[in-house]
């Protein structure tokens, strides 16, 4: 059995039109279906019991509006947050948006009414300040606060209730009792995010099993598939379960799902692997096949998985799961669902800069690639039980059709969610007496959200069936429109594809670490590269001549237009994708940087020399300025002289380019001096350049040490200092130009930061883990914007730094070059010794295993007490962790501004008006709301501190090019010679 391979992102404009044949019907079968379709929304609008449940609040309350948004953000944290001061806050933030006595007619059905009313009376009592602390006044007056918490809580319970069977498999296999008499199966789903450490894997491993046995004992006589069965995560089982970890995933990860399947076979169930984001396709396959190989397995035919029609590669997985099938001569049960990720997956693809989405971008595309997934199944049901998942009356009777078309409806059945398409099967039941199991979660409202907005995605779109069923202004004809009649066109114009995000500005590529074929490409191109040859370091004393030649060339390329440069930019741009592999080599061999950090870190560079090219070209024209007949006003921008860029170590790549391309782009010369750690890297940038077409005299490389800098940064013709690094050394350089003779030097610094990011209850504990984690240790937490201390409420503390102290402990440490290392080496020996030295002088909560040989530091977590206080930039992977108390909010805010610094700052709360608050008294150049704080975007998240943290203009932002130009206006009178010719010939 060979690995699963098929392209990861195939272009829509080529395979949509591809599967609209493969569905292609004749008229007599789309008659059927018109006419089964037609009885079906029939039956579900004349129901007395209407909708009910989820599908109501579909409706009432969808992603479009905002109080379904509100609500889905008060359910899943309210009832999660501790301190009455915090739900107070939250309560008046989500409520107060909304309108919902508006919206209380539009639903008769007791779970909408009753949830709408208790929240239209809690409206009535609070109303939103302009300040967050500011609240419940005339209410506690009135009834008290308490009493206003306890109504809310209570129908965010009700709410809860709706979308979630039981708290416990035993709770919800007994609420489930009572539609299994009527012939409905179950397949329990265990509610829980993916593991962020060990502890999590193996509390739902073991709560899998538990549930097995539960599930088992009372599934009675009947054979499969009339059996219930249960979903599991593969992601909740293993905390790093990353492509990029394949190695350690199958080792780890496979007994665990072998010793569950072995459990789910001998009760003989339905055990289904559940589908997840794209990325982790290829490796959940490899794990699937592997357990699916074991001996012990083998005579079950209730092994399954879950495959989506969103993606692109739905139908080559089915293709793939019947070999596999074949293969070991056994039968498997596949669940067809639309798929839940959609929104991560257009975004994840924009953000990494793939070549094209992995998924459909038109929800029309999506139907027809379920419908040719299903019609695929079917025909394949000899070692194939397809079970199709959907609240879709067309889809319904599509499949219908597909399997009396095929000469019997045998060996399959619908699927769908607890609380919803109750009325639709209903019908299927009664009409067409074709068995249909309920997907039904189990656990505590905690874990609700993620679970409740992954339903909404799939099925509470304006356009979506389920919205437009129960509405009876809705036409039947348009709920019967067929998806392949409204294709016209494959992509959704207003998505933007990740290589177009930036519109003219190409955007960089990435690499995709979930595509097997990608990944493997790199690293045969890496190993592949030979090593760089040693860079010497130049004397002090070469500055001179290097001084003398960049100034020779300056007037030229001063002169050379705007459009000339830039193009010469943008080759290099693309000289740096062409050798993407010898330079992320590079990058591991000499700066220490993993696989996704060299990734980035050349993406970066090629957005720098685009962005840059784009700007200048904008920047540097000649513009007429307004002024009185007879004057014309000429305004003019150009190069400065010869530009000192000195770059550092830990972006030797992007930062060294970004400053240089700066500097060139404005008509600059530049010498530029890469750190004296990592010059090869700066050396090769210098080679792509000069291959672009720049004149090597434009652009000459100063390795060296402290000595070169000083002799650089001092000359008396260097024009203008771009420098990254230390704000002691930008000290010592901003004092250095202002002692010198002749014209005022420009500065442009951007330095450290001591950097903060605030937890408060309402955060989710899952993302400020998967936050805090990669903002304080990624790159060995060596980014100027790497988090350094976290404050965190003192009522969620406890679980928080537990979660996040378990995620620091997955983490690997070890080769650049290895695809699993998350963790390289400290730049130097010096570097090394002085966070020792720090680490030295706390008491340390936690700190990981290094390797003994080379610069290595674990992740190391110190907590600090109440009168303690971070006062100095710790550059490594050590974060501090400080409480606070929910009322103390402005004195951290205080802390945090008095350290002078202000270059990032994080901020994790569900509460609206706090993060509005929050964000314009805390003095920080870049403030990141509910994710990480490192990785700016050139061109999105223009990057620069306050303060301490820099000179202001941000790199990759609007003005920085402003910074490295001269203006010159000349102002004529064109009337001298006598008369205004121009005025004159004006004609009436």
């Amino acid at each position: 059995m060979t690995h699963f391979s098929a392209p990861y992102a195939p272009s829509d404009e080529i395979l949509v039109p591809q599967l609209i044949d493969a569905i292609a019907r004749p008229a007599k079968a789309d008659a059927n279906i018109d006419k089964r379709a037609r009885d079906f929304v029939n039956s579900i609008r004349s129901s007395a019991s209407k909708l009910g449940g989820l599908e109501d609040f579909l409706r009432d309350f969808g992603l479009s509006t905002k109080e379904g948004l509100a609500l889905m953000v008060m359910a899943e944290a309210l009832l999660r947050v501790p301190d009455a001061e915090t739900q107070n806050q939250l309560i008046e933030d989500k409520i107060g948006a909304g309108d919902w006595s508006d919206t209380e007619w539009l639903s008769d059905t007791y779970f909408v009414t009753a949830a709408t009313w208790g929240l239209g009376i809690s409206n009535r009592i609070v109303r939103p300040t302009d300040k967050p602390q500011g609240i419940i006044g005339a209410t506690v007056k009135r009834i008290g606060a308490p009493a206003v918490r306890q109504g809310v809580r209570q129908a965010m319970r009700f709410l809860g209730n709706q979308f979630v069977l039981g708290q416990t498999i035993e709770e919800a296999m007994s609420k489930g009792s009572a539609s299994e008499t009527r012939g409905d199966r179950h397949s329990y789903d265990m509610l829980g995010e993916g593991a962020r450490m060990w502890d999590d894997a193996k509390r739902y491993a073991k709560a899998y099993a538990d549930a097995i046995q539960s599930i088992g004992r009372k599934a009675g006589n009947k054979p499969l598939p009339d059996r219930p069965g249960i979903s599991v995560k593969l992601s909740a089982l293993h905390p790093r379960f990353e492509a990029r970890n394949r190695a350690a995933v199958l080792q780890e990860l496979v007994p665990v799902v072998v010793e569950l399947a072995q459990a789910a076979k001998s009760f003989d169930l339905n055990f289904t692997v559940d589908a997840e984001e794209q990325n982790r396709l290829e490796l959940s396959l490899d794990v699937i096949e592997a357990v699916f190989a074991d001996p012990s397995l083998r005579g079950w035919d209730g092994f399954g998985l879950a495959i989506q029609a969103y993606a692109k590669r739905a139908l080559p997985v089915i293709d793939w799961v019947v070999e596999l099938a074949k293969a070991h001569q056994s039968r498997m049960m596949v669940r067809l669902v639309k798929g839940a990720y959609w929104d991560a997956e257009v975004k994840h693809a924009q953000v990494e800069g793939a070549d094209d989405f992995p998924v459909f971008t038109r929800k029309p595309a999506t139907d027809v690639s379920f419908l040719a997934c299903a019609k695929r199944m079917l025909e394949r049901r000899d070692v194939l039980f397809p079970q199709i998942a959907t609240h879709n009356a067309l889809t319904v009777a599509t499949v219908i059709e597909m399997a009396d078309s095929s000469g019997h409806r045998d060996g399959f059945e619908f699927q769908r969610l607890h609380g919803m398409g109750e009325e639709l099967y209903a019908a299927v039941r009664k009409q067409e007496n074709l068995p249909v199991r309920i997907y039904a979660p189990v656990g505590g409202h905690r874990d609700l959200l993620a679970y409740l907005v992954r339903r909404l995605l799939e099925n509470g779109a304006n356009s979506s069936f389920v919205a437009k069923v129960g509405d009876k202004d809705v036409p039947v004809d348009e709920l019967l429109e067929r998806p392949s009649k409204q294709l016209d066109v494959p992509r959704h114009p207003k998505i933007l594809r990740p290589r177009k995000l930036f519109g003219a500005r190409q955007n960089s590529d990435g690499l995709e670490f979930g595509s097997r074929s990608e990944l493997d490409a790199l690293l045969e191109g890496m190993n592949a590269a030979p090593v760089a040859a040693e860079v010497l370091p130049i004397s002090p004393d070469d500055i001179d001549a290097m001084m003398a030649r960049a100034g020779s060339a300056f007037p030229k390329w001063r002169d050379t237009p705007a459009k000339v440069r830039a193009k010469i930019l943008r080759c290099a741009a693309d000289g740096l994708e062409d050798n993407r592999d010898a330079l992320m080599a590079t990058l591991s061999r000499e700066a220490g940087k993993t696989l996704d950090d060299g990734i980035a870190e050349i993406r970066e560079a090629v957005d720098f020399l685009r962005y840059y090219a784009d700007e200048a070209e904008t920047l540097c024209v000649t513009r007429e300025l307004p002024g009185p007949v007879g004057e014309e006003n000429l305004y003019s921008i150009s190069g400065r002289g010869v530009w000192a860029t000195v770059a550092p170590w830990n972006f030797p790549l992007a930062i060294f380019l970004g400053q240089t391309a700066a500097a060139l782009a404005t008509g600059n010369c530049v010498i530029a001096k890469p750190a004296p750690q990592t010059p090869i890297i700066g050396a090769q940038a210098v080679e792509i350049l000069n291959a672009a077409g720049l004149p090597k005299d434009v652009l000459q490389l100063a390795p060296g040490g402290a000595e070169v800098g000083a002799a650089l940064v001092s000359h008396p013709d260097v024009a203008g200092v771009a420098f990254t690094g230390s704000t002691a050394t930008a000290k010592v350089i901003e004092r250095t130009l202002a002692a010198k003779d002749g014209p005022i030097v420009p500065l442009v610094a951007e330095t450290g930061g001591i950097n903060a990011l605030i937890a408060d209850a309402t955060a989710l504990p899952e993302q400020v883990c998967d936050d805090v984690v990669t903002s304080a240790f990624r790159s060995a937490g060596q980014r100027c914007s790497a988090c350094r201390i976290l404050y965190v409420q003192e009522d969620v503390a406890d679980r928080m730094i537990d979660m996040i102290v378990g995620a620091a402990k997955t983490l690997r440490l070890g080769d650049p070059f290895d695809q699993a290392t998350d963790v390289g080496p400290i730049i130097d020996q010096n570097a090394l010794n002085r966070l020792n030295g720090h680490i030295a002088e706390h008491k340390i909560l936690f700190q990981g295993d290094a390797p003994t040989e080379g610069t290595f530091l674990a992740p190391t977590i110190i907590e600090l007490k109440r009168d303690q206080k971070l006062d100095k930039e710790v550059f490594g992977p050590v974060l501090h962790i400080k409480r606070f108390a929910a009322s103390d909010v402005d004195k951290v805010i205080d802390e945090i501004n008095s350290s002078g610094f202000g270059l990032t700052f994080g901020l994790h709360s569900r509460i609206d008006a706090r993060i509005g608050y929050v964000s314009e008294r805390v003095g920080a150049g870049n403030i990141y709301v509910n994710r990480n704080q490192i990785g700016a975007i050139v061109g999105s998240q223009p990057f620069g501190g306050h303060g301490l943290s820099g000179t202001g203009h941000k790199a990759g932002g609007p003005l920085y090019l402003t910074k490295f130009v001269e203006e010159t206006v000349i102002s004529t009178d064109t009337a001298a010679a006598g008369g205004n010719a121009s005025l004159i010939a004006i004609s009436e």
